[in-house]
Parts: structure tokens; C-alpha cells; sequence
């Protein structure tokens, strides 16, 4: 193979040695998703020192087996392609077969019998496999040792005290899957903590931030890349172990913090037991930082559950925080019983710009829920919220009763479940108004699960603020749902949107648009809303938000307001 590199006026013509790519061993047989290239192994065990004196290392979540054949070849002195069948070169008619056997035949001969003492964990079993194949084909079955073992259960060996841990952990990319690692990230810190006092750990990593949750300090970095990622390799002394006493007070403290949270969990679950049964909800919320210190709010939507992190404040210790969620990540499965994989995790924060309308692939995560006899596709996993309110379950029952033979309008629609309650409570018409063309698109699919179909029904594209803009002062509409949101600075917006400075226009705009005996349902979950009083003097003005406010939601009820309003007579 011949390579040619032209640079403006200048050639490299250079022909290729190896044929296959250097870093390919030969010993390769079975891969797991993104597997560390064999050189990068080498290197990154080279800057953690290895060989070291006690020929013990521990790779933690050791993927393929990679870093643990590299360690091997490493410290018996096996040259690095040794392995391989063939190389570019053997084709080339100058080349000596002889000399070249005896070369291979020196590389043998440097090889070293030493006494090692390594070790490989992984929690999947598929991927114990495969590495177990690719250390078979290594000629290491008798070196490398490789049990199936979440990182929590690995321990120092009996015959040291001392060695190197390696880990390579995943990076994370997608939404939610950052939080999730990060208290895996810590449970590394915390395992180490607890079995490998005295040992050296090298943390290989392509996300700095997720580093920060082990909890340690690390004496040293080296700056790799994984390809064109930048990664860091981080490299940490354990300290002496705890003593029993004080290992014994840790473990009671946990005991402590896990019960607390498991009796309330369960305590939510046996009060609202029975309201769900009987009003037959499949969605609903369970917990909502009833216990300040495990700031989430954790939904039930049918047989999965929805967790969302509250962005704890500056204030508070990352490390501490992280604890936190762990312990709320392990206690949810052992009270209500579900797999591991039906638990979507997000954290949610303030939004800003076109985050809130962000373009999401809904339809590749969604499935259908029931709410009293009406179905809508929700989504746990693709964005931050799920595309089904739960705490306006009783105002969309309201609107269905209201929508009678009514011209029904829906702002800031969102994913329409409102406008399905209203063509479900017999509206003569709907028109649904969202400046995401993703949620318009998905409430016409509820639209169609529920049957409802029709020009009468019509979904509009727009900024509601300028659409309402846009509108003759026409009283086209009997009843007139809003539910903006609090702030929003899009791109697609003119202007920003606050939802405490601009609810006077949107209201008296959209007043502009209902008929002399027609409703507006104004809501929104800004907490420390104030209606404005020239909106009180010259309208009818009702707030019913005590009476919008679900069972479920009671433990919290500043969860959103709700105010009716008519025109004066």
C-alpha cells in the first residue's frame, strides 16, 4: 500500500509498513461499544507507572480487556506484535524472510515468567465475556483473572496490600446520562476509599466535570486524546483504610439516611394507594422533596418512573449532593419494585433560550399513557419535560366540562393535551398555537390517538406573542386557555419573555379575542406571581388555584396558580 499526502506544492509519498493499523495486536476476537485502542492502553498504563513493584493491578470496569492484556504484555516483556499474523512488509520483494524470523525469534526469548497478579471486574456479564475471549486469545487465561462485579462489591486482594487501580468509566453524552454517571463517578471514589487503601489509581477520563465527583484529589494529570478527544488521566494516593470504629459509623450514618428516605417513599405510597386506585390514574407524582435534603421530584407514569434532580445551589457540596442522588437512585427500585432500566433520571434548572424548544426525536422513546379516558404519547427520555403536565390534571378536566359547543383557543399549547380535553368535552372547533413545530407535531399525534380529526381542529406555528399580535380585535373564541411559561429569551421570540412583565399584554390581548360571556383560564407555575391590579379592577377576576391543585401535588401547593377571567358585565 502506497500513501500519498499532497500539502499545497508539496508530495509525501510514503508506503505503508504495517498494513493493518499498528495498534491491532492481533489477540482482538470480541468488542464491546467504543473500546480503547490497544496503543492508547499501552500509554495510559505507562504514565500510571506500570510495571510496578507489586505486579498487581485491578482495572474496575475493564470493558473488553484491553488495559489488562496491554498490562500483561507490558510486565512479561511480550513485544506488542508478537501476535500478529501478518505485517505489510512480508509482501515487499526485498524482504528477508530470514532476518526477520530472527528478530521474532529474539522477541520470544525476551519474554519474562513472572508471578502476576491481575485482575478485571465488570457488571455485564456480556462483556466479561468478551473480554475473556480476547484474553484467551492473548494466551493469558492463566495471568488475567475477570469476574462479573459491579464496582461497589470489588475488594482488595488477600495477597497484597498495595498494587494500581485503573479505570476507564464511560464519559457520557447524551441528556440525563451525565447525572446518572456522575454518581457512578463516586461510587469509584468511594470504592476506593474503602478497599484499596494504600494502593495508586489512575482515572482515565474524556469529561473533566464527571472526574470532580470522586470526591478526591488527584496528586497528578497527564493530558491524552482518544482519538480527537481531549481526556485527562487523573492519579490519586489512597490514604490508610478507616478503622472499624470509624468504618462502623459510615455504614450506620448510611443505614440512617437510607431508611429516612425509603419511610417516606413509602409513606407517599400507601396515602396516595388508594386515590389512584380509585380514580384510576396512571400517572401521577410520588415525591416531591418532601425531605429537603433529597431535592427531587419523582413521577410514576404507568409502569416507569421519572426522576427530576432540583440543580442544588452553590451552597451546597457537590460531593454531598451526588451522595445524595445515589441513595435515591437505590432506594427507588427496592421500594416500588422495578427495574433499573425503567428509571429515567434528568436534573432540572432554569432553561434558557431555545433549550425549551429544543428539536427531539419523541417519537423513538415515547409511549401512551391513560388519563381518565383519554391516551397521550409521553416521552421520559428525550427532553426534560415529559409532554404531559401532571399537575393540571383536574384544570384539563375543567376545560373538558367548560368545552361544550365551545370555539376553543390553547396558547403556548405545548404537546395540546389541553386542546385533546377540549375536543373531548365536545368543542365546536380548537385552534392550538406553539412556536415548536416538534410539540405542534406531537399534539396532532395525540390529536389522532384519541380520534379527533378534522379542519375544525387546526395547529398553528407561531411566537404567541406576536401571533396575538397579528389578530384582529375579533371575539372569535368562547373559551381561551394560556399557560406560558415563566421566562423564555429564544431566538424565535422578538422580544424576551417574562412571564411577570408580559402577562398584562397577553391577557388583555387575548381578552381582545373572547366573546362577552366566554372564559379565559390563565395559569402558570411562576411561584411568586403577582396579577397585575388594573388586570383585577377592570375584569372579572377568580383565582381558583387551590382548587386546580391534584391530590398528588397538595404536599406542594405553589406548584402553579390558576385564574379565571371574564369580562365585565
Amino acid at each position: 500500500r502506497i500513501n500519498l499526502h499532497i500539502n499545497r506544492n508539496k508530495a509525501v509519498v510514503s508506503i505503508d509498513l504495517s498494513g493493518d493499523p499498528l495498534h491491532k495486536r492481533g489477540y482482538r476476537k470480541a468488542s464491546v461499544e467504543a473500546p480503547m485502542k490497544e496503543n492508547l492502553a499501552a500509554a495510559v498504563l505507562l504514565r500510571a507507572g506500570w510495571p510496578n513493584e507489586t505486579l498487581v493491578l485491578h482495572d474496575l470496569m475493564c470493558g473488553s480487556g484491553t488495559l489488562l492484556t496491554e498490562a500483561a504484555s507490558m510486565a512479561l516483556n511480550i513485544a506488542p506484535g508478537l501476535g500478529r499474523d501478518r505485517f505489510g512488509f512480508t509482501k515487499w520483494k526485498g524482504h528477508q524472510p530470514g532476518i526477520w524470523q530472527q528478530i521474532v525469534t529474539e522477541a520470544h526469548a525476551a519474554k519474562k515468567s513472572l508471578a502476576l497478579n491481575i485482575q478485571g471486574y465488570d457488571q455485564s456479564l456480556d462483556v466479561v465475556h468478551a473480554a475473556r475471549k480476547n484474553i484467551e486469545a492473548a494466551g493469558f487465561n492463566d495471568v488475567i483473572k475477570v469476574d462479573q462485579r459491579p464496582v461497589e462489591d470489588c475488594a482488595d486482594p488477600e495477597t497484597t496490600n498495595t498494587g494500581l487501580v485503573i479505570v476507564n468509566p464511560p464519559y457520557g453524552e447524551r441528556l440525563g446520562e451525565i447525572k446518572t454517571l456522575s454518581y457512578l463517578y463516586a461510587d469509584l471514589g468511594t470504592c476506593w476509599k474503602k478497599h484499596y487503601a494504600g494502593w495508586s489509581v489512575a482515572l482515565f477520563t474524556g469529561n473533566i466535570e464527571l472526574a470532580k465527583n470522586i470526591g478526591l484529589r488527584a496528586h497528578k494529570v497527564n493530558t491524552l486524546y482518544n482519538g480527537a478527544i481531549k481526556c485527562n488521566l487523573f492519579h490519586y494516593r489512597m490514604n490508610e483504610a478507616p478503622t472499624p470504629e470509624q468504618m462502623q459509623n459510615i455504614l450506620q450514618q448510611e443505614a440512617e439516611a437510607r431508611s429516612t428516605f425509603s419511610n417516606r417513599l413509602k409513606k407517599n405510597l400507601k396515602n396516595l394507594s388508594r386515590w389512584v386506585k380509585r380514580e384510576n390514574i396512571e400517572c401521577y407524582r410520588l415525591y416531591d422533596a418532601d425531605i429537603p435534603e433529597y431535592a427531587v421530584a419523582i413521577d410514576i407514569y404507568k409502569d416507569k418512573v421519572h426522576v427530576q434532580e432540583y440543580e442544588a445551589p452553590a451552597t451546597v457540596d457537590t460531593r454531598k449532593a451526588n451522595q445524595r442522588l445515589r441513595l435515591v437512585m437505590d432506594v427507588i427500585p427496592e421500594v416500588l419494585n422495578i427495574d433499573n432500566s425503567q428509571i429515567f433520571l434528568k436534573t432540572r434548572r432554569r432553561q434558557k433560550g431555545d433549550s425549551q424548544y429544543e428539536k427531539i426525536d419523541y417519537q423513538k422513546h415515547r409511549f401512551v399513557v391513560h388519563e381518565t379516558s383519554l391516551k397521550f404519547y409521553v416521552d421520559l427520555e428525550s427532553y426534560l419535560d415529559t409532554g404531559l403536565f401532571l399537575d393540571h390534571r383536574i384544570t384539563r378536566s375543567l376545560i373538558q366540562q367548560w368545552s361544550k359547543d365551545k370555539r376553543f383557543l390553547n396558547l403556548f399549547a405545548y404537546t395540546g393535551s389541553v386542546s385533546v380535553y377540549a375536543a373531548a368535552g365536545g368543542a365546536i372547533s380548537t385552534t392550538t398555537v406553539d412556536m415548536s413545530n416538534t410539540y405542534l407535531d406531537w399534539a396532532q399525534d395525540n390529536f389522532q390517538l384519541n380520534g379527533f380529526t378534522g379542519k375544525q381542529h387546526e395547529f398553528i406555528q407561531a411566537d404567541c406573542i406576536q401571533w396575538l399580535a397579528r389578530q384582529s380585535k375579533k371575539p372569535l373564541y368562547d373559551l381561551i386557555f394560556i399557560d406560558p411559561p415563566t421566562f423564555s429569551n429564544s431566538k424565535r421570540m422578538e422580544s424576551v419573555f417574562d412571564i411577570q412583565k408580559d402577562h398584562v399584554y397577553l391577557i388583555r390581548s387575548a381578552l381582545d379575542l373572547l366573546t362577552d360571556d366566554g372564559l379565559l383560564v390563565f395559569s402558570n407555575n411562576f411561584r411568586r406571581f403577582k396579577m397585575d391590579q388594573g388586570i383585577l379592577e377592570d375584569f372579572n377576576c377568580d383565582n381558583i388555584s387551590a382548587k386546580t391543585i391534584p391530590d398528588d401535588f397538595k404536599r406542594n401547593p405553589k406548584i402553579h396558580q390558576c385564574w379565571l377571567i371574564k369580562h365585565r358585565a
